[in-house]
């Protein structure tokens, strides 16, 4: 069974809390901050960091997307979203609307 995770774009508005909404749900029992970088971005996904194991397929739902596109700068959001299309481990689902 893949562990899965929701994005929910109302709860962040800065590139800085998008990196501390990744982190809060994404790791766990880290004794330190992951990097506010892509690369880091997509380690974490890679999994190992106390949420799922390395190379585990996973399942990520990105919910309320039209408030991340209003909030976020929209290079860092293409980015972002280009990641978790990409990455062969990931299953990636976009709502633009409430769930």
């Amino acid at each position: 069974m893949s562990a899965e995770y929701t994005i929910d774009g109302v709860k962040f508005s800065s590139k800085n809390g998008f990196y501390d909404y990744v982190e809060k749900h994404f790791t766990q029992g880290l004794n330190y901050k992951i990097g506010r970088n892509l690369d880091a971005l997509a380690d974490v996904l890679g999994g190992g960091f106390g949420m799922h194991d390395c190379d585990e397929h996973i399942i990520i739902k990105w919910k309320n997307l039209e408030k991340s596109r209003k909030r976020l700068d929209p290079d860092f959001l293409n980015k972002v979203l280009e990641i978790l299309e990409e990455l062969e481990q990931v299953n990636f689902y976009k709502f633009d609307y409430k769930e």
